[in-house]
């Protein structure tokens, strides 16, 4: 149930991010399809902390949106994770819906050693086959396309888990990410 402070905030969220991305799709900064992103991603991140299933259906959106920046970015790596984003955003819903006991709703919990430690060795290995493979299809940051794409998945294999723990891979990739995109003109 929304309460007046939610609904404040989630406007004021929207008000915010939608002024901010008009001003750099006005001012060339951005692209609309970029600005258009970058609101429903922060509307995406919002309801994902309220813990609102609405949160995957914006994703959809917001995935499609991210492919083709990144496509037109020669950000191969991030342009298909766009692809595996709308695929695992599916299951994710699923499975916060009917991933409980019982088919129920799925709780929120924190991810045991052993699953962690899996998690991270499969995003070793994902940045160690993508890079090799992003080399030789002249992607524009191979390393760093193919990490921040490894910690995004393992981000969302925790997020649609819902483990707290997905955030310490989000925030992890986002610092990531800020330069990167920075570097690209994104």
């Amino acid at each position: 149930m929304s309460t007046r402070r939610d609904i404040w905030v989630l406007s004021a969220l929207l008000v915010v991010t939608t002024l901010a991305s008009a001003w750099m799709a006005a001012t060339h900064l951005a692209t609309w399809l970029e600005a258009f992103s970058f609101v429903t991603g922060a509307i995406c991140v919002w309801l994902t902390v309220k813990e609102n299933v609405w949160n995957f259906p914006i994703s959809l959106a917001n995935v499609i949106a991210f492919g083709v920046v990144f496509a037109k970015a020669h950000l191969y790596a991030d342009a298909g994770l766009q692809a595996v984003y709308f695929v695992l955003t599916v299951i994710g819903w699923y499975l916060w819906l009917f991933g409980g006991e019982g088919r129920t709703e799925l709780h929120i919990g924190r991810v045991g050693k052993r699953e962690l430690l899996l998690v991270s060795l499969a995003g070793v290995a994902i940045t160690v086959g993508l890079t090799i493979y992003l080399r030789r299809v002249d992607d524009a940051m191979p390393f760093w396309d193919a990490f921040t794409t490894s910690i995004s998945l393992c981000a969302q294999w925790l997020l649609n888990r819902k483990y707290l723990e997905n955030w310490h891979f989000w925030i992890a990739v986002d610092v990531l990410y800020v330069p990167m995109y920075g570097y690209k003109g994104l």
